[in-house]
């Protein structure tokens, strides 16, 4: 069922949202949506517009990049975060290996959220940046 807040102890878990305080952390819930997928699917695909940031609740997925399987996502890992603030390319694809239950947020929800509620914008700041460094350190 689309339109179902997030919850928070799903988004707690998540690094880049780990600053940010209890009221910051229900207003962001409250702007993601529950996103079903099914064994398959291409969640996204490397090269095309990114639109968002998604959570897994339930379910899996295979990453690749060129052809070659890179990991497996699961309950709690995520992706797209890079999106949120820029709107670039996908530089993966991302299939569903099983059927499953994500939570997703797009960049014309997050900003206007964050230019609202600046308490909310410094630690996501600093954990995408802590975020970047990390992908650039190969981690």
């Amino acid at each position: 069922m689309a339109g179902v807040a997030a919850p928070i102890e799903l988004l707690k878990d998540v690094p880049l949202f780990q600053r940010v305080d209890d009221r910051g952390m229900k207003l962001l819930a409250s702007t993601f949506t529950e996103r079903p997928f099914t064994e398959g699917t291409a969640l996204t695909t490397e090269g095309q517009a990114a639109a968002g940031f998604f959570v897994i609740e339930s379910g899996s997925a295979v990453v690749s990049i060129d052809g070659d399987e890179r990991r497996t996502l699961g309950p709690g890992d995520y992706y797209g975060e890079i999106a949120l603030v820029d709107g670039g390319l996908r530089t993966a694809t991302i299939t569903a290996t099983s059927d499953g239950n994500a939570y997703g947020l797009t960049a014309w929800q997050f900003r206007p959220l964050v230019e609202e509620h600046t308490s909310i914008a410094w630690p996501l700041l600093e954990a995408l940046a802590a975020r970047i460094r990390q992908i650039e350190a190969g981690r």
